[in-house]
């Protein structure tokens, strides 16, 4: 029974990864999860200088989900080089480094420092407010994702994947300028903009008033998001957005997408992602299916 997915020509093991965000760089799970059986590990963040994110607070509970408005708090490139690196190293998982930056110069900076260290695939967040351009996001403007993509290719060493942000109008526009910017995968769904209120203090739950919208009750537009992409675009997509269980990693497989990332049920369960590789392991064994590539984008009428 085969399990190994090849994203841009890198194989991974299987098709289950980490959201980037939700699982630091894997030391904080390194001691309820085996990192070695995960297809990939991908990274909180890195930017050019160290971010201090959002005011607090920043995470709140909703139905279904969760908010987040942390602000891609991370230490920065200098410290992910000295400490995070070397323990990604002795993971036999492959390493994709979440690249995050407020100018398209903070991004090609991190994309060279890069350029010579043990990193499989670089995911590109797009989400990110471009300080040059109002502070809206590079992934809401269809040129400006070719753009940072075209950008991005010219000096990234590794394959590029373009995470796309679900906070706009058409998602195949976006997918379109990733591909015509010479991406090599697409990464979707990001976090969905979303408010909570308290209605007892009257006040903002979040001191962002907006964050970040994940987990379970996203997951049917990212599954719509994932399908109508894959019909629009001939790159490699990592599925994302509320898989808790292996039967949501099966469906975005499914709609189209190649691997996929798990996100919010990291916190619910730590050992969600080795769950969920058993669990597709065995509807592969129950349906007598010898090749879980024979999946994706299974689904098409």
């Amino acid at each position: 029974m085969n399990m190994k997915v090849s994203i841009a020509g890198v194989e991974l093991k299987n098709p289950i990864m980490t959201a980037s965000g939700t699982f630091g760089s894997g030391q904080e799970y390194s001691e309820f999860v085996d990192l070695n059986r995960l297809g990939a590990v991908v990274t909180k963040g890195v930017a050019n200088v160290p971010w201090e994110g959002n005011p607090t607070p920043r995470v709140a509970e909703v139905y279904g989900g969760m908010l987040n408005a942390i602000g891609l708090q991370n230490p920065g490139i200098d410290v992910f080089l000295q400490r995070d690196i070397p323990f990604l190293t002795h993971c036999d998982a492959k390493v994709v480094v979440n690249v995050c930056g407020r100018t398209l110069e903070d991004y090609l900076e991190v994309v060279e420092r890069l350029s010579d260290q043990p990193v499989d695939l670089l995911e590109i967040n797009i989400s990110c407010p471009n300080v040059k351009e109002g502070g809206i996001a590079f992934g809401q403007n269809a040129a400006s994702v070719e753009a940072i993509t075209r950008e991005v290719k010219a000096h990234a060493a590794q394959p590029v994947i373009m995470k796309l942000s679900p906070n706009v109008t058409d998602i195949t526009e976006m997918a379109r300028a990733a591909e015509a910017g010479g991406a090599d995968a697409l990464s979707l769904i990001n976090t969905l903009t979303g408010m909570k209120i308290d209605v007892e203090r009257r006040k903002f739950a979040l001191a962002n008033k907006t964050g970040g919208m994940s987990g379970p009750a996203i997951h049917p537009i990212a599954v719509r998001m994932v399908y109508q992409t894959a019909q629009a675009v001939k790159l490699p997509i990592i599925g994302m957005g509320g898989v808790m269980t292996a039967v949501d990693a099966l469906e975005l497989m499914l709609a189209g997408a190649t691997a996929v990332a798990v996100g919010t049920a990291n916190f619910a369960n730590p050992r969600a992602v080795t769950d969920i590789i058993d669990g597709m392991q065995d509807y592969l064994e129950q349906h007598g299916i010898a090749d879980i590539c024979e999946l994706i984008g299974a689904v098409r009428e």
